[in-house]
């Protein structure tokens, strides 16, 4: 019996004939229960009578111009939990596998895979009675060279469109800046990391100009996706505003990101526009503390610091007393912080919605840990995917036109009042919401550029 099984060592190369795939690097991973194939812009459609579903694969990691539109039937939907926590619901397809000199068929899961370090999972669900793994070994089914790669995907490959973008951020390693580049260069952009540490400007009347390190001078842009984190919002604006001198299209401008980043300011802004938000209050002396509190309703009730991100600087006071002593020593720090009502129907749950160009493109579900009231990913908050309501989608678009933003990711809550505004954010996270969607987010940042380029 052992002799009619496969060895396979823990990476082998694999293809699928029936959807088009030549050749690709397969994790084997027996602690896997089931098979996951990387894929975006995944879309179900009826063909024939039945259930398909489409779907774009880069089967070569680190290479997003290589790319194959495959089409399956679709056999069903699951929950699945992805390795890093995320409840996502998944497509489900059944193909042939062709390894080595056998083939069968097996089910996979479509999901984004790009923060993975293959593109190809083999569960142990498709390898059961087929099988046996060494560990120890790699690719003892063979390995194809680089020149066979270029043959087998020879006309795979997109051409540029022309545009050239720059991605203004930090750290080039964070999964939202890795997937916005490889979305521009899928879409056949010159897309350009530039680290905004290493950008410096001349202001001058006539010639203004950014430089980057080593004196190279930033020129012939066609837009920049600014991605700046709070800890350098001057810098990163100032330089924003220096592309904008440059006549180069910044798709959330200056203006809009500082506003968004001063919370008093912004929930000023939405209250104008008539979105409502949980009751809030400001001071600036601590000898109002107490009706402060009575502002709100009362305990409980959130102290937020005005320069707090992804729930850091923020605090649940439970109790009256509690509350004081929080007051009291954000004041005497000479923080400025916020007070606001504690909703407490929500069961430390929030959505986050997406919204990109005016349109919401993506909603997640967030809650919070056991015994922890944010629901932030990065605080160990789960996300799922959730339908909003047509309110909240409104409040959402409302939200991102007050703030004139054009990518946002907007907090909502749900209370007995009904939906109610927590925060609009300008450089909102992919990895949570991509994940769990498995919608191509990255791809309508780069789309709502090439609209403005009146690009199809």
């Amino acid at each position: 019996m052992l002799q009619n099984k496969i060895v396979l060592g823990s990476e082998e190369w694999c293809s699928f004939p029936e959807i088009g795939i030549p050749t690709i690097k397969a994790r084997v991973d027996s602690g896997a229960k089931t098979s996951a194939l990387h894929a975006i812009n995944i879309a179900p459609f009826i063909k024939d009578g039945n259930n398909w579903v489409k779907f774009d694969i880069n089967p070569i990691q680190n290479n997003v111009k290589t790319v194959i539109h495959c089409e399956a039937p679709l056999i069903d939907k699951r929950i699945v939990k992805s390795s890093s926590g995320f409840r996502e619901q998944r497509y489900v397809i059944q193909t042939l596998l062709d390894i080595g000199q056998a083939k069968w068929a097996i089910e996979m899961t479509l999901t984004n895979r790009d923060s993975m370090g293959f593109r190809m999972l083999l569960g142990r669900e498709a390898m059961s009675g087929k099988v046996l793994v060494d560990p120890e070994q790699k690719y003892l089914l063979g390995q194809p060279s680089s020149e066979n790669l270029k043959e087998l995907y020879k006309n795979t490959e997109k051409a540029s469109s022309g545009l050239r973008i720059g991605l203004l951020a930090s750290n080039p390693e964070l999964y939202s800046n890795k997937r916005i580049m490889e979305a521009g260069e899928m879409r056949g952009h010159e897309m350009h990391f530039l680290n905004i540490k290493e950008c410096y400007m001349k202001l001058d009347a006539k010639t203004p100009e950014i430089h980057y390190r080593g004196g190279i001078i930033l020129n012939q842009f066609d837009a920049i996706i600014p991605r700046i984190r709070p800890s350098i919002t001057f810098y990163g604006c100032a330089l924003t505003r220096q592309f904008e001198a440059l006549n180069v299209y910044c798709l959330n401008s200056s203006t809009a990101i500082t506003q968004s980043r001063d919370k008093l300011f912004s929930l000023q802004l939405l209250l104008q526009s008539g979105i409502d938000i949980p009751t809030t209050g400001f001071a600036n002396s601590p000898l109002d503390t107490n009706d402060l509190i009575k502002m709100v309703g009362g305990s409980p009730l959130i102290v937020k610091l005005l320069e707090g991100t992804q729930g850091k600087g923020v605090v649940l006071a439970e109790t009256k007393k509690a509350a004081e002593s929080v007051i009291n020593a954000f004041k005497s720090l000479n923080a400025n912080i916020l007070v606001q009502e504690f909703i407490k129907e929500a069961n430390g749950k929030d959505l986050r919605l997406f919204v990109v160009d005016g349109k919401v493109v993506a909603t997640i579900q967030r809650e919070a840990m056991p015994g922890e009231f944010r629901a932030n990913i990065h605080l160990g908050g789960t996300a799922s995917i959730i339908k909003p309501t047509a309110d909240e989608k409104k409040i959402a678009i409302r939200a991102a036109k007050a703030m004139d933003l054009k990518v946002a990711g907007v907090d909502i809550i749900r209370s007995s009042k009904g939906p109610l505004l927590l925060e609009v954010n300008s450089s909102p996270g992919l990895e949570g919401i991509e994940g769990a969607t498995n919608k191509d987010i990255a791809g309508e940042m780069i789309i709502a550029i090439e609209k403005n380029f009146k690009l199809k």
